[in-house]
């Protein structure tokens, strides 16, 4: 079972392209370490204040793959500096 996200959110301390990376680094960095998830920047790369990540994981069990993306979308959510807006999950 695989299992993709799409997220996208709005940084609220963007002045510039180097702030947006020293929000979203750390974020990427910790989906990648505590949930072993594959985690990247989709769109937005030129805007200061705007992002979407692309969150997949592969799983033999459907419910277990489910809970994983459910447990990153809930780690981007404690970041303050970022608010998830838009969210589309979807299991291939």
């Amino acid at each position: 079972m695989i299992v993709f996200a799409e997220v996208e959110c709005i940084l609220y301390e963007g002045q510039s392209l180097k702030a947006k990376r020293s929000v979203i680094k750390p974020v990427l960095a910790k989906l990648r370490k505590e949930l072993n998830v594959a985690v990247t920047e989709l769109d937005y790369h030129n805007l200061w204040q705007r992002t979407k990540f692309g969150i997949v994981t592969i799983s033999n069990d459907k419910i277990h793959a489910e809970q994983v993306v459910q447990e990153a979308l809930r780690i981007i959510d404690t970041y303050p500096t970022l608010e998830r807006t838009i969210t589309n999950v979807e299991e291939v």
